[in-house]
């Protein structure tokens, strides 16, 4: 901790300070303080949620563009699942593996076949009894780092394996290594993201010291470019590099990795706000036995990420279409071997511990109770009016000496009430200027009374 990248940027020339982002943040990482948002960087967790709601596009991702390709002699590009909802009528997934090509990569290896290794190394780990139940997904980048922060008891049940794009650049360089002989360094991979947690996930991955992603290239980047090229491909064109069939494009909507367990007792929820309520009853063990929990922080799961260009239920209406015409599963490890090495994380998840207080409990323990006392004071509306998200926040932000307790509107009408009424009660009153006339007792002084 201490050095963060986070792909979810501010643009305050834009921002007006409306507050509707505090709201929706799940770690509560915005405030509003001076008339501009502000991010606090070790508590975010790049889900995009303010992206999505800022009416002012004050909130913007970074992601990589095409122009990286010039950086390196082979390029490899690796679509997400959720590519293929985008497009309207598609029953081939070759004709957009082939449009790829045609923009200027030299192979294409679709992270959903590596979806399907995934889900399998998942099957035979639960079967092995290797990991603790109820196993919680590590595809979502930002379902993992918001257990990180908010959820610390729940590190050691998150699935020890690299995520399906991890997994397909892995394969993707070793190939490519083997076709071509080039050093590794030469060999670049592009991920198309669908999300910017995904950047943050290149950038500082979680589970490995070093990803092997080189960028990530958003949908709504490429969409255009890649829509031009498949219009004008022809059927001889088109070359045969699907390696997924219905388990790794399943992947795309909620419910997808759970479906390809081929296990019972699962629960799949999307959407941040679903996702906190149910690793809450998780955390006090409120949901019954579970063996899978598939949690996505975008609401239709990854087709519903904010660098997609289709309405997420309109994509997985498509990918529906598209299952029809496909195989079950293409990609499969190794009969009767173990789970290859290089898709598990080189160590456990580890707590952040960004939200504690103090590193000194007695410290700590004090400021909790001056953090209930200030809360007690407050009307308990959380209108978002003092910049922070709720009145604990608020609270919490006070005692940390953050803000003073008076940018409460309510506090302050108050303290203004309170002065106002002083004032008035001053013997002799305070009259403006001009009307000393007006006084009760000024006739007596005109009068010699």
């Amino acid at each position: 901790m201490g050095i963060f990248f986070h792909s979810v940027t501010l643009d305050e020339s834009k921002c007006v300070g409306c507050t509707n982002c505090i709201k929706r943040c799940p770690t509560e990482a915005i405030r509003v303080r001076n008339g501009k948002a502000a991010i606090t960087s070790e508590r975010c967790i790049d889900c995009g949620e303010c992206i999505r709601i800022c009416p002012h596009h004050a909130k913007r991702a970074k992601h990589d563009h095409l122009s990286m390709l010039e950086n390196f002699t082979y390029n490899i590009a690796l679509p997400a699942p959720s590519l293929y909802g985008q497009f309207n009528n598609l029953d081939d997934q070759d004709y957009v593996l082939t449009g790829l090509k045609k923009l200027g990569f030299d192979d294409v290896v679709e992270v959903s076949g590596a979806a399907e290794l995934v889900s399998e190394a998942t099957r035979r780990l639960m079967d092995a009894g290797a990991l603790k139940r109820p196993v919680i997904s590590s595809a979502c980048p930002a379902i993992v780092r918001l257990i990180r922060v908010r959820f610390p008891d729940l590190c050691d049940h998150v699935l020890p394996l690299l995520s399906p794009m991890e997994t397909a650049a892995t394969i993707a360089k070793r190939k490519a290594r083997e076709k071509t002989g080039l050093p590794e360094e030469q060999i670049g991979c592009f991920f198309i993201t669908p999300c910017p947690a995904k950047v943050t996930d290149i950038r500082m991955p979680i589970g490995i010291g070093k990803s092997k992603v080189d960028g990530a290239i958003a949908i709504s980047e490429i969409f255009p470019q890649l829509s031009h090229r498949m219009d004008k491909l022809s059927p001889e064109e088109v070359e045969p590099l699907s390696s997924s069939g219905i388990i790794g494009v399943s992947w795309a909507s909620s419910g997808g990795e759970s479906s390809a367990l081929l296990k019972e007792k699962y629960l799949a929820a999307d959407g941040i706000e679903n996702v906190i309520r149910v690793l809450e009853e998780i955390e006090d063990e409120r949901i019954g036995e579970l063996d899978f929990i598939e949690l996505n922080a975008c609401s239709g799961g990854c087709v519903g990420g904010v660098l997609c260009v289709e309405n997420p239920y309109v994509a997985i209406a498509r990918l529906q279409r598209l299952r029809k015409y496909l195989p079950v599963s293409q990609s499969h490890l190794e009969q009767n071997a173990p789970v290859p090495q290089e898709m598990n994380w080189n160590g456990e998840l580890e707590f952040s511990n960004v939200l504690t207080l103090s590193d000194d409990i007695g410290r700590a323990m004090e400021m909790m109770v001056e953090i209930g006392d200030v809360e007690e004071s407050l009307p308990g509306l959380d209108c978002g009016a003092c910049g922070a998200p709720t009145c604990r926040a608020f609270a919490e932000d006070v005692v940390r000496g953050k803000c003073r307790k008076e940018d409460c509107i309510f506090i302050l009408r108050k303290e203004i009430q309170r002065f106002a009424d002083t004032i008035s009660n001053l013997e002799g009153g305070i009259y403006p200027h001009g009307t000393e006339k007006n006084r009760p007792d000024a006739a007596k002084e005109r009068n010699g009374e």
